[in-house]
């Protein structure tokens, strides 16, 4: 198995982990009171912000200790540089990541629209942020096993 394909199932892993956890953590936090009040509105704000801010901090330390545990096991150092396949892929998986959140925006646009709660919104959104994350390392970890 490559560096980047194990890079890829590594970033995969903790992608579901740091979300579920998160998400375990807030969710006996949510307010009671009514579907639109500020405590609500207050709430779903917290929790987009401190999910991404977690979410960087925990990639970056998550990945220093991927490269260093690589480099203790292995004896390789990481790729210095990225090749045309190498941007291809990332290209690639960037794309479909995105697409799927814009799809995920869009619809949660779209749950306004037709009268739903504000929470579904966040909701929608926060999910297709995370399966946005999934599908750019899913797409990453194909092509790097099968190919372009």
């Amino acid at each position: 198995m490559t560096y980047q394909e194990k890079k890829s199932i590594v970033s995969l892993i903790s992608a579901i982990l740091i979300f579920g956890t998160y998400c375990l953590y807030m969710y006996p936090r949510h307010p009671e009171r009514g579907l639109e009040s500020l405590e609500t509105f207050r709430y779903w704000g917290s929790f987009v912000l401190i999910l991404t801010l977690l979410s960087i901090v925990a990639h970056i330390i998550i990945s220093i200790l991927f490269n260093i545990l690589f480099r203790m096991t292995t004896g390789e150092k990481e790729p210095t540089f990225a090749d045309e396949l190498d941007k291809l892929i990332d290209l690639k998986a960037n794309r479909n990541s995105f697409f799927v959140f814009i799809f995920g925006f869009l619809l949660a646009m779209g749950s306004l629209v037709i009268y739903q709660p504000s929470q579904m919104m966040f909701i929608i959104l926060i999910i297709s942020g995370f399966i946005s994350d999934v599908t750019g390392s899913v797409t990453k970890l194909y092509h790097y096993r099968k190919g372009v």
